[in-house]
């Protein structure tokens, strides 16, 4: 099996923990990023002759074929301006960015391949359950309508939909993850989890939007990075899968459950209510029993053991919090 990857977007969040997993089960990998705010600088991935990084966006085309020009037989497409609330501040700019660099992406390849200097490459989509909107009861299958409710789930759908023309009418290899909410290593302290460790750390209040009854299925980044190599190894064109863990949790019960790893007594007394985001979807889920079965996998980590190992990352590792404050200052984003 031919063992060259590209990624796009390979230093965020769970970009950072693919390229160091992916590299630890010996293939080689190539990083494309742009370097925002939000990513993870160099000095914190591994050291391995296996690895290249080009310092790039993906929306320069001119740029992009040149890499391309490298034949890559698998592509991991996850770079995109992933943070809600930053949606909500400026939406022009964010949905033009995300669906802008997929558009030029996949372009790009039409064009090399179309002209015979590329094959045709294996391309993984990631995407997130946030493309179907809220559900009360139930979860959400693979064939559930998309209801997007802020600028960024609508910036991924419409990525979503581009793969998906690309695939029907120009025969572009895709196959699409929708992945529920992740949290781990590298994950820049504006997120929620992050948020609630670094605030707890520093004993400063923790803000918890509206009434914390918002429900989010959660993941383990290594889990999801496990599930994104058994589509390396299997790739399985023309298809969409939901990718998610099955443990749904109300924001208001992580906080608790973050807190009390922490064995410190009053802490609740640090929760603050905040208001809450504008268009804030109250419940994820998604069915992955077709990616469960077609894989035979199923997560490796149980929320509770996978925070422990997040708050001991956080812990260990005070020079990434450092990094994150002077990029991010704490300030309140997407208000509306």
């Amino acid at each position: 099996m031919n063992k060259q990857i590209l990624i796009t977007g390979g230093s965020g969040f769970i970009g950072t923990n693919l390229v160091n997993y992916l590299l630890k089960k010996n293939y080689f990998v190539t990083n494309i990023d742009k370097q925002s705010y939000a990513s993870t600088p160099e000095n914190f991935k591994l050291k391995n002759k296996k690895y290249s990084f080009y310092k790039v966006n993906i929306s320069n085309q001119k740029k992009i074929e040149k890499i391309l020009l490298k034949n890559f037989s698998i592509i991991i497409h996850l770079a995109a301006e992933s943070h809600v609330d930053r949606s909500i501040d400026n939406p022009k700019k964010f949905i033009k960015s995300n669906i802008n660099s997929t558009l030029n992406l996949y372009s790009s390849i039409l064009k090399l391949r179309k002209n015979k200097k590329i094959k045709n490459p294996n391309i993984i989509h990631i995407s997130t359950d946030e493309v179907y909107g809220s559900i009360e009861k139930g979860s959400f299958s693979e064939s559930s309508s998309l209801c997007t409710s802020s600028p960024y789930s609508a910036s991924k759908a419409s990525c979503d939909h581009i793969a998906e023309s690309f695939r029907t009418t120009f025969d572009l290899s895709i196959c699409i993850l929708r992945m529920t909410n992740n949290y781990g290593p590298f994950q820049f302290i504006e997120k929620f989890i992050p948020t609630i460790i670094t605030k707890i750390l520093e004993n400063k209040k923790i803000p918890l939007y509206g009434n914390g009854n918002n429900e989010r299925e959660w993941i383990f980044v290594e889990d999801t990075c496990r599930a994104i190599e058994q589509v390396v190894k299997k790739f399985k064109n023309k298809k969409i899968f939901n990718v998610g863990s099955g443990e749904r949790i109300q924001n208001r019960v992580v906080v608790n459950k973050i807190i009390n790893k922490f064995k410190i007594k009053n802490l609740k007394k640090l929760i603050m209510k905040v208001k809450d985001r504008p268009g804030h979807d109250l419940r994820y889920a998604l069915n992955s029993n077709n990616f469960l079965k077609y894989y035979n996998w199923k997560p490796k980590y149980k929320f509770t053991i996978g925070i422990r190992k997040t708050i001991k990352w956080f812990i260990d590792n005070p020079e990434w919090i450092n990094y994150c404050k002077k990029k991010y200052k704490g300030k309140r984003i997407g208000v509306g």
